[in-house]
């Protein structure tokens, strides 16, 4: 099956690196499909009553994730061709959601992404993130383990 632009979640993770390779190859096999790749911060939340609250982030946390991200987004450089057909995304929300709804916006015709991965602090994530996406997913997903 060919598909003409792959959507591809990358946090950072050994997993993650997994995924942008598997995507890399699927691209140039699919005769250079563009790739679409997203990174999600993840502010924390939390339910008070009926109401999500995300606390204020501190200027040095504004400033952890800036520096975070833009490693992340040098980490991505590394791997490509500079030659490809490539766009970098960085959004904030929920990971699982974001990813979907960039896959939409975008006409993805593939999403890919790490079995397990990190959050936007580097903490463990047990599969949630990837579960979510396969299950609501409105295109096919293939999760790199």
């Amino acid at each position: 099956m060919l598909y003409s632009k792959i959507v591809v979640a990358y946090d950072g993770s050994e997993i993650s690196d997994r995924a942008l390779d598997s995507a890399i190859k699927m691209a140039k096999l699919n005769h250079f499909a563009k790739l679409e790749i997203i990174h999600v911060i993840n502010l924390p939340s939390y339910v008070v009553g009926d109401t999500f609250y995300t606390p204020p982030a501190k200027e040095d946390g504004e400033v952890e994730f800036y520096n975070y991200t833009e490693r992340i987004i040098d980490k991505i450089k590394e791997k490509l061709n500079p030659s490809a057909a490539v766009h970098i995304e960085v959004r904030r929300g929920s990971p699982a959601r974001t990813i979907l709804q960039y896959a939409e916006e975008t006409g993805a015709a593939l999403i890919v992404i790490g079995s397990r991965g990190m959050n936007s602090l580097g903490e463990f994530v047990l599969g949630s993130v990837s579960h979510n996406v396969v299950q609501h997913a409105k295109v096919p997903v293939l999760v790199v383990k």
